[in-house]
C-alpha cells in the first residue's frame, strides 16, 4: 500500500512538472522572437536546455544515492520554478539564455531521481509497472501543458511563464508536505562511503542498453523535429490538425505506459517488451512514409507512439534491476543518453529532410533495426555472465 501511495504522489508530481514545462512550449518561439532572437538563436536556446541535462543528470542521480531522493527532487523543482520566473521577466536575449541554463541544470535532477525513487519502492516484479506510470504522467503532462499555454498566451506572452512557475511552486510544496523519503539513513550512509567513478553504471554488457536508448531518443527527436513539414508535404496538414494528431499519439502512449507496460513486463519480462516496442516503432516509421490524410497520419503516428511508449520504461526497469552502481547513478546516466539523442536528433533530422522528405523516417527504420540488434547483443552477453538474465 505504501508503494502504491508513493507511486500516485510521484505520478502527480511528474504530471505537474511536465504541465509546467509544456505550458511554455507553444509560447517560447514567439517570446524569444519578441525579445530579438533569430531562428538560429532560438535553436540554441532550445539546445542549451538539453545540453545541461546531458551534462548534469548523472551528477544529480549520484547525489540522490548519497543524500536521498526527496531533497534532490525538491531542489530540481524549485530550480525549475525559478527559471520560469526568470524567463517571465527577461527583457534581453542573454537573460533568456541564463534562465534556460538554470532551468536545464536544476530540472536535470527530476527525471533520474524520480525513476530512482520508483526503483527504490518497487519489487523486481512490479518495476516495469512503476516506470510505466511515470512515463504516462510525463506523456499526459506534455499533452495538457501546451494546450494551457496556448490559451493563456492570448493576453500576454509572459503569462504562461508565470503560470508555469506557479505550477512548479505548487509541486514543490506537494513534495515537501506529502512525499516520504525512499532511502533509509543506512542506505544513504552506505552509498556515501562508496568511492566510485561518476560513469560507473556504464560498464560491461549493461552499456549496450544505454546506447540502445540513445538510438531510440535520436529517432524520436528526429521525427518530432520534421513531422510538421513532412505532414504538410504529404497531406497538406496544418498546425491545428497536427496538434490533434500529437494529442492522440500522446494519449495512446500514456495509456500503454500506464496500463500495459507493467502487465507485459510482469508476464514476459522487460527484454520481450523492449523488442516488441522496437518492432512496433519500426512498423510505425514505415507506415508514416505512406500518410496521405489526417486519418492515416493519426493512425500511423499512434502506432509509432505505442511502440516508443513500450521501450523507455522497460529499459529503465531492466537497468535498475541489473546495475549495481545505485539506482540514482543508473537513471541519471540513462537520462543523459536520452538528452544526447534529443540534442543530435533535431538538426540531423532537419538535414536529412532537406535531402529528401522521407529520409528522417527511413533513418528511423534503420536506427530501430540497430536498436533491435543491440538488444540481442545485450541478451547474448547477459546470458553468458548471468544465465538467469531475461
Amino acid at each position: 500500500m505504501k508503494s502504491k501511495n508513493s507511486l500516485f504522489i510521484l505520478f502527480a508530481v511528474m504530471f505537474l512538472v511536465m504541465v509546467g514545462f509544456g505550458i511554455i512550449i507553444p509560447v517560447m518561439p514567439f517570446y524569444a522572437e519578441e525579445i530579438g532572437a533569430t531562428p538560429t538563436q532560438l535553436g540554441l536556446l532550445m539546445a542549451v536546455y538539453s545540453l545541461m541535462q546531458l551534462l548534469f543528470a548523472p551528477m544529480w542521480g549520484r547525489i540522490s544515492d548519497k543524500v536521498g531522493r526527496k531533497p534532490i527532487i525538491m531542489v530540481g523543482i524549485f530550480g525549475l520554478a525559478l527559471s520560469f520566473f526568470l524567463m517571465a521577466i527577461s527583457t534581453q536575449l542573454w537573460m533568456l539564455f541564463a534562465a534556460r541554463i538554470i532551468g536545464g541544470f536544476f530540472s536535470s535532477a527530476n527525471m533520474p531521481t524520480v525513476m530512482a525513487y520508483v526503483a527504490d519502492i518497487t519489487t523486481d516484479e512490479d518495476r516495469g509497472k512503476g516506470m510505466g506510470i511515470i512515463g504516462a504522467s510525463v506523456g499526459l503532462g506534455f499533452i495538457f501543458g501546451p494546450a494551457i499555454g496556448g490559451v493563456f498566451s492570448q493576453g500576454s506572452l509572459s503569462t504562461p511563464f508565470y503560470l508555469a512557475g506557479a505550477s512548479s511552486l505548487i509541486t514543490f510544496i506537494l513534495v515537501a508536505l506529502v512525499l516520504k523519503e525512499s532511502l533509509s539513513t543506512e542506505q544513504r550512509n552506505r552509498q556515501s562511503k562508496k568511492k566510485v567513478p561518476l560513469l560507473v553504471a556504464f560498464k560491461g554488457h549493461l552499456s549496450i542498453l544505454f546506447i540502445l536508448q540513445l538510438f531510440v531518443s535520436l529517432s524520436l527527436s528526429g521525427l518530432e523535429a520534421t513531422f510538421a513539414y513532412f505532414a504538410y508535404e504529404k497531406a497538406q496538414l496544418e498546425s491545428v490538425e497536427l496538434g490533434y494528431i500529437f494529442m492522440i499519439m500522446g494519449f495512446a502512449g500514456a495509456l500503454v505506459q500506464g496500463g500495459v507496460v507493467g502487465r507485459l513486463t510482469k508476464k514476459y519480462g522487460e527484454g520481450a517488451v523492449i523488442q516488441l516496442g522496437i518492432i512496433i516503432s519500426l512498423i510505425g516509421f514505415t507506415l508514416i512514409l505512406f500518410i496521405d490524410s489526417f486519418t492515416t497520419a493519426a493512425i500511423y503516428l499512434t502506432v509509432f507512439g505505442i511502440g516508443n511508449g513500450l521501450i523507455r520504461p522497460s529499459v529503465s526497469s531492466l537497468l535498475t534491476k541489473k546495475s549495481t552502481s545505485g539506482h540514482g547513478s543508473t537513471t541519471g546516466l540513462l537520462s543523459s543518453f536520452d538528452s544526447l539523442g534529443r540534442i543530435i536528433g533535431p538538426p540531423l533530422g532537419g538535414l536529412l529532410f532537406s535531402m529528401a522528405v522521407g529520409l528522417p523516417y527511413i533513418s528511423g527504420i534503420i536506427l530501430s533495426l540497430f536498436a533491435f540488434v543491440l538488444y540481442r547483443m545485450y541478451h547474448t552477453q547477459a546470458k553468458k555472465s548471468e544465465p538467469s538474465t531475461s
